[in-house]
């Protein structure tokens, strides 16, 4: 079995409390002398009290391009990933020599090399280290990047495998945009990022929870749900009021499906490990699968302080629900769900 050695997050130093962040984005994305009533309310109902910046609010503010934004995307991506990478590295007990494998998610910009070479080269990773960017995943990306390890090291598990996700994406709110969700986006995704190191069953730093298996499911007719339309202006946010109605729709089904497929139910799972895709979202989880009372209270708490880190927050959303120590060998399952519409399940054992 695949073994979860470490999990850091690493957060930009320009933390705000939301209502600084309201007033600033009123002013960009809104007209001259509209009224800020909806957006106000959008930003209160939205679940989070604080979020970082990959900049300070002067410099964001000041931003006047696509190309200035994807730059700022860079220089911030590459100095988050190497100290995520570095300091998870350490947790587990490994050096940089030890890596075979560092995978790349992101949605909110774009390099070439990507980012992962760029923290290679600056952390110093072997020159035949394998390397696998990924972009387009959004908000799924971070189970998906794990059970996409876990599927590598099942072929070497011998090996380390990293998933590094960085999300930066204030960089992506448009400028004067006041569409409805333009001013959700706005009001509930915040930066950071997040470093996974994982080993193969036959590695000797072997440790910490484990991978069972995973699951993957795309859902018909719904390429609209989520995702960016891309412009001149950069990524232009594509965010359906439907996704709790998707939500309740297919996840009632697949989770029960899936756990049932090993044995399991739903009232089993002893940690559910679920990214805050925004208070509506959560609701629809809990409701659908008829959770227990407090079992997403992590992932509430990861909302509240941080904002939704799109594929990152699920990773925090790991770090602290292993930090909270689950009873060994009790299950657990990592849920998330993206662009494509999608959704990825990963079973855990702890």
């Amino acid at each position: 079995m695949t073994r979860i050695a470490a999990v850091h997050g690493a957060l930009p130093p320009y933390r705000y409390a939301q209502h600084e962040l309201t007033d600033a984005f009123a002013s960009l994305c809104l007209p001259d002398g509209a009224s800020h009533g909806v957006l106000k309310r959008v930003h209160a109902n939205a679940g989070v009290s604080y979020r970082h910046l990959a900049l300070p609010l002067e410099e964001f503010i000041a931003l006047k391009d696509f190309g200035a934004a994807n730059d700022a995307w860079i220089a911030s991506a590459v100095d988050l990933g190497a100290e995520a990478v570095a300091a998870a590295l350490d947790q587990a007990g490994l050096t940089v020599a030890d890596v075979d494998l560092l995978m790349f998610t992101t949605v909110t910009g774009l390099a070439a090399p990507s980012i992962d070479a760029r923290v290679a080269a600056r952390l110093g990773l072997r020159e035949d280290v394998r390397r696998l960017p990924l972009f387009g995943l959004g908000c799924v990306g971070g189970a998906a990047g794990v059970a996409r390890v876990h599927d590598y090291l099942k072929a070497w598990p011998g090996q380390v495998g990293v998933l590094l996700s960085v999300e930066l994406c204030s960089l992506t709110l448009q400028r004067d945009d006041a569409s409805m969700p333009n001013l959700v986006a706005g009001a509930l995704f915040g930066d950071g990022a997040t470093a996974v190191v994982m080993t193969g069953a036959e590695h000797p730093a072997a440790r910490g929870p484990s991978v069972l298996a995973t699951r993957s499911r795309l859902y018909p007719d719904s390429e609209r749900v989520m995702g960016w339309d891309v412009g001149a202006g950069g990524f232009r946010v594509v965010l359906g009021a439907e996704v709790p109605d998707v939500v309740r729709k297919y996840l009632g089904g697949d989770v029960p499906a899936f756990l049932a497929d090993h044995g399991l139910s739903v009232p089993e799972i002893a940690a559910w490990v679920c990214h805050p895709g925004g208070p509506k979202v959560l609701e629809a989880v809990a409701e659908t699968l008829a959770l227990r009372p407090g079992a997403l209270d992590l992932t509430w708490q990861s909302l509240d302080a941080v904002g939704n880190l799109s594929s990152s927050s699920v990773l925090q959303v790991l770090g602290a629900t292993i930090a909270t120590g689950p009873e060994p060998g009790t299950p657990g399952l990592m849920l998330a769900m993206g662009p494509g519409f999608c959704s990825e399940l990963v079973l855990l054992e702890w």
